[in-house]
């Protein structure tokens, strides 16, 4: 990754674009419309209430959260920063996603695939808290990773005209795009940026060796 390629306009687009609260959206919706046979439940028609879940509890309400924060003078700005200051909305959206990940758990109307996504987005928030109670790593770069991991591993398992690959491609891009423009916002540092993203393939690669071996 290279600062310098990524104009500051650019970098704040691209940052607001793929922030950590829309990814599991984005996510969402590509497993549910745009690859054929990886979900079987809910059917299609249905499939509109996976995707309002998702967007209510890791999109609406974390926000909603962090703007009473922001009111409440708890954060300076939605942008947050310090790192002392992204405790407390990581901790609520851990909250939400957890919710969402109860909801999603509901073998008989969801395809498994839904409820393991959305518990390892919740485990990928909290260790994120964590995380930031000592150190600012980049959760731009866990929300990034994670999707990587999740084509990485779709990949090896989908059908193969699923189209997963050109996903995981186009991933793999915008992963290199979203890291070099937090560089160049100088909202992390590289080592902050790589370990998100480490922290979000490995977390996922994890779950998914895990559910695969039980």
């Amino acid at each position: 990754m290279f600062r310098f390629l990524v104009p500051r306009f650019l970098a704040t687009v691209l940052s607001a674009v793929f922030h950590p609260l829309l990814v599991p959206s984005y996510l969402f919706y590509i497993v549910c419309y745009q690859l054929p046979g990886v979900v079987l439940r809910p059917l299609l028609p249905d499939r509109w209430l996976v995707l309002g879940v998702v967007l209510l509890f890791t999109f609406v309400l974390p926000t909603l959260g962090s703007g009473m924060l922001l009111y409440a003078g708890l954060i300076d700005s939605l942008e947050m920063p310090k790192r002392r200051q992204r405790a407390w909305p990581l901790l609520l959206a851990t909250a939400s996603f957890g919710a969402a990940a109860f909801l999603l758990r509901r073998p008989s109307f969801f395809d498994a695939l839904l409820g393991h996504m959305m518990l390892g987005m919740m485990i990928a928030v909290l260790l994120t808290f964590v995380i930031t109670l000592r150190w600012k790593i980049s959760a731009h770069g866990v929300g990034m990773g994670g999707a990587l991991g999740l084509f990485g591993l779709l990949y090896v398992s989908a059908d193969p005209y699923a189209g997963v690959l050109w996903w995981l491609v186009a991933t793999c891009i915008l992963a290199g795009a979203v890291g070099s423009a937090r560089l160049a916002l100088n909202a992390h540092t590289e080592a902050q940026v790589w370990a998100g993203l480490a922290l979000g393939v490995g977390l996922v690669l994890g779950l998914g060796t895990g559910l695969t071996l039980r």
